[in-house]
C-alpha cells in the first residue's frame, strides 16, 4: 500500500472537476491597474489558485469554485436575487477593488452568484461549502435557502449545504457581502476608504479560495491542533470532530518521516481531548536552517473500516524566554538563543491587493526573504491564506503574527482606548479565530496582540488571555510606542530610521519591532509618481551601504543591550511607500542581495570599518548650547561667544516621540 503524504496530496490535481461558469472566460480580462506583477499573466478564469487551500486538513476529493462569478454592487435592504442573472462578472477570489478581479471599483455591499454541480460519486455524503476568507460580513443562500451568515474578514468558515441541494443538475450559490472598512467596528488592518500614507486600498468581498468537498454522513474530523518540541518525543494532537454516534469508533493518528512510519496512537473516540503520539525514532527539530516536517494521517475508524481520513503535517519546535549566562532575557528556539532579523511584511499586491495572483507568487515572497538572509518575518496587521504559512513551514521562516487592528493610531501617552462593547467583542472573537485557525503552524512563534496604540484596549487582560490560551508561543502585547501595561513576554520598541533597544528588564525580553524605512523609488515600478519613505537614498549602492550600517548597529545591540530581534521596514514597497527592499511588483531587488544577506546573518566583513571622531548623544547626553532667538551672522566663527545661550544635554526633541531618547525638550 502506498502512503499518501501531505506533500504528494498537495501536488496532485485534487478532483478539480468541471464547473458551470456564469460567463464566458473569453470575456474576462484584468482591469487597468496602476501596476501589475509578472504572475498576473498566469491568472486565467479556468485556473485561478487551483491548489488545495488547507494543507493541514487535506482530503482527496474536492471541487474548486474559484473563477468567474456573476456580480453586482448592492445596497442596503436589497432583496436576494435568487434565480436571477447578475449582469456583471468578477474573478473570484480577487477583491472587488483589485485589478485582477476585473472590476476595480469601490463598494461596501456586493452580490456574488454562480452555479455548480455536485459529482454523482459524492452521493450519500454531506457536502460542505468552504470560504477561505471574506471581508467582512457574509450571508449565503443555496438554491434560495438561507444558510446563515458569518462575520470576520480573516478567518475561514464553512456551511453544510447538503439539505439545500437539488437531487441533480445545477446548484445556485448566492453570496451577499457587507464591508464598512474604516467606518465599522471590525478589525481591518491598514485598509481605509481613502488610501494615503501608511494606509492602503481596501479589500472587500471574497479574497480567498472558495471550494466544496464531500465528508462522511456520520462522524467526521473538523479540525486538528498539533504541537510538540524536539526534546519530548510525545506530540500532542487535539482532534476536533462532529457528527453521528461514536460507539465502537476509534481515532487513529499516524506520523511519517517520508514513507517511514515513526509513530501511531489509537484511542476510543471521545474518551480524551488530547491524543498523545510518541515518536519511535529520535525527534527531528524544526528550525529555519532545517525546517523538517513530519507527515500526519488522522482517521476515524469503526473496526477496520475507515469512516473519515485527513492528511496533515507538523514540525517540532519550542519557543520561550530564558536567561543567558549574564542574566539577560533571550528568545530561545528549541532551547537555544536565536537573534532574529526579519522584515515587516504587509502582504499587499499591486494587482490582487490582499490576494496574491498565484501560489508561486505567494511562495516567492518567502523565498526572497530567505535569500536576503532573514530568518524571520513579521506579518503586519494582516492574516494570510493557509498556504502562505505552509510555505513558511516548509521553507523555514519564523513568523511573528499580528492581530489585524481596528482603529487608527492614537497618542502613545493616551490611556487604553475605550472601545464600544460591540467593537471589543468583535476584536476578541476574531483574535480567538485567528489563533485557532493557525495554531498548528510551527513557523508561527509569536502573537502580536496590538500594533502600537492602534485600537489598544484592556491590554493586560487581552495579553494574559492570549498567553493562557496558547502556551506554545510567546506574546507581544504591544509592538511599539504604547507599552502601557508592561505585560506580555516582550518589550517591543519602534525607532526610525536608526535602530534602538529597550532597557533591560528582569522578566521580559527586548526586541525592535520596527526600524529603517530607507526609501528608493525605481522608475517604472511604482504605484504612483508620488512616493515617500522614512529616509531617502540615492541609488542601489547608497541604499545597500546605509542598510549595512543600520544592521551593524542593530547587531551590536545584541550584546550588552540585550536586543533579541530587529524588524526592518519593509520587504516590499506598498502603494505610495517606497521603503521596501523590493519594488511593489517584486520585479527589482533594490539592494545588493549578497551584501544584505551577509549583514542580516551578522557577517560584516565587507562593511567598511568606522571609528568615532566625535561621539553622539545616543548613549550619553553631551552638553550643547542652543537658542530660540535668531543668532548673529557670525555664530559659526571659532571665537563666537555663546555664553548667553542656554545649555542642555542631547538628544533634543519632543517629549513622547516614539523610539526616541529625549533629554532636552
Amino acid at each position: 500500500m502506498i502512503q499518501l503524504t501531505i506533500r504528494s496530496a498537495i501536488s496532485l490535481v485534487l478532483v478539480n472537476l468541471a464547473i458551470s461558469c456564469p460567463a464566458l472566460a473569453a470575456d474576462w480580462k484584468p482591469a487597468n491597474g496602476p501596476l501589475m506583477t509578472r504572475w498576473a499573466k498566469d491568472v486565467k478564469p479556468d485556473n485561478v489558485l487551483p491548489e488545495y487551500p488547507r494543507p493541514q486538513l487535506a482530503r482527496r476529493d474536492w471541487q474548486n469554485l474559484n473563477g468567474l462569478w456573476q456580480f453586482a454592487i448592492g445596497k442596503e435592504g436589497d432583496t436576494p436575487p435568487v434565480g436571477k442573472t447578475l449582469t456583471d462578472q468578477i474573478l473570484v477570489p480577487f477583491p472587488v477593488e483589485s485589478a485582477l478581479s476585473g472590476v476595480m471599483k469601490r463598494a461596501d455591499r456586493l452580490w456574488y452568484r454562480r452555479t455548480f454541480t455536485v459529482p454523482k460519486t459524492w452521493a450519500g455524503k454531506r457536502t460542505l461549502l468552504h470560504f477561505g476568507a471574506v471581508d467582512w460580513e457574509t450571508q449565503v443562500w443555496i438554491n434560495g435557502k438561507d444558510l446563515g451568515s458569518h462575520q470576520g474578514g480573516y478567518d475561514p468558515f464553512t456551511f453544510d449545504v447538503t439539505d439545500a441541494l437539488k437531487p441533480d443538475g445545477d446548484q445556485e450559490v448566492l453570496v451577499r457581502v457587507f464591508d464598512p472598512t474604516d467606518k465599522g467596528p471590525q478589525p481591518r488592518g491598514k485598509q481605509v476608504s481613502k488610501p494615503e500614507g501608511i494606509y492602503y486600498t481596501p479589500t472587500t468581498g471574497i479574497w480567498q479560495t472558495v471550494w466544496i468537498e464531500p465528508v462522511p454522513d456520520t462522524t467526521r474530523i473538523t479540525g486538528l491542533k498539533v504541537s510538540g518540541g524536539p526534546a519530548d518525543p510525545s506530540v500532542s494532537i487535539i482532534p476536533l470532530w462532529t457528527g453521528g454516534p461514536r460507539e465502537g469508533m476509534t481515532i487513529v493518528a499516524t506520523a511519517f518521516d517520508g514513507d517511514r512510519e515513526v509513530g501511531r496512537t489509537s484511542v476510543p473516540l471521545g474518551t480524551t481531548r488530547f491524543l498523545p503520539l510518541t515518536l519511535s525514532a529520535p525527534a527531528r527539530p524544526w528550525t529555519p536552517e532545517s525546517p523538517f516536517l513530519y507527515d500526519l494521517k488522522v482517521e476515524i475508524k469503526k473496526g477496520d473500516v475507515v469512516v473519515d481520513s485527513v492528511s496533515s503535517y507538523f514540525g517540532l519546535r519550542t519557543i520561550a524566554i530564558q536567561k543567558d549566562d549574564k542574566g539577560v532575557n533571550r528568545i530561545a528556539l528549541n532551547g537555544k538563543p536565536i537573534f532574529q532579523v526579519g522584515p515587516l511584511d504587509q502582504g499587499f499586491w499591486p494587482d490582487g491587493l490582499y490576494t496574491a495572483p498565484t501560489d508561486e507568487a505567494l511562495k516567492y515572497d518567502i523565498e526572497i526573504t530567505k535569500k536576503l538572509g532573514f530568518n524571520m518575518t513579521r506579518k503586519h496587521v494582516k492574516v494570510e491564506p493557509d498556504r502562505w504559512y505552509y510555505w513558511c513551514d516548509k521553507l523555514g521562516l519564523l513568523v511573528w503574527q499580528d492581530m489585524p487592528s481596528g482603529e487608527r493610531s492614537i497618542s502613545p501617552n493616551d490611556p487604553d482606548l475605550k472601545r464600544s462593547p460591540e467593537s471589543a467583542q468583535i476584536y476578541e472573537t476574531e483574535l480567538k479565530a485567528m489563533i485557532d485557525n493557525l495554531y498548528s503552524h510551527p513557523s508561527i512563534i509569536m502573537w502580536v496582540v496590538f500594533n502600537e496604540g492602534w485600537g489598544q484596549f484592556d491590554t493586560k487582560r487581552i495579553a494574559d488571555w492570549t498567553k493562557a490560551y496558547d502556551r506554545s508561543r510567546i506574546v507581544d502585547a504591544a509592538s511599539g510606542w504604547a507599552d502601557r501595561a508592561g505585560v506580555g513576554d516582550l518589550h517591543d520598541l519602534h525607532a526610525y530610521p536608526r535602530p534602538a533597544a529597550p532597557p533591560l528588564e528582569p522578566r521580559r525580553a527586548g526586541v525592535l519591532g520596527e526600524f529603517g524605512g530607507l526609501s528608493l523609488g525605481v522608475d517604472g515600478h511604482t504605484w504612483t509618481d508620488k512616493i515617500w519613505g522614512y529616509a531617502g537614498t540615492a541609488s542601489q549602492t547608497d541604499l545597500t551601504r546605509k542598510y549595512e550600517r543600520l544592521l551593524q548597529e542593530a547587531w551590536e545591540m545584541k550584546g550588552a543591550r540585550g536586543l533579541n530581534a530587529a524588524v526592518y521596514t519593509q520587504i516590499t514597497d506598498v502603494e505610495t511607500e517606497a521603503n521596501g527592499l523590493l519594488t511593489y511588483d517584486r520585479e527589482v531587488v533594490k539592494v545588493d542581495l549578497d551584501r544584505v544577506n551577509a549583514v542580516n546573518r551578522g557577517n560584516f566583513s565587507r562593511v567598511p570599518v568606522t571609528r568615532v571622531v566625535e561621539p553622539t548623544s545616543m548613549e550619553k547626553g553631551l552638553l550643547w548650547n542652543y537658542t530660540f532667538d535668531k543668532p548673529s551672522k557670525t555664530w559659526f566663527a571659532p571665537d563666537f561667544d555663546a555664553s548667553s545661550w542656554k545649555e542642555g544635554p542631547g538628544v533634543f526633541g519632543t517629549e513622547g516621540t516614539p523610539g526616541a531618547v529625549v533629554r532636552t525638550t
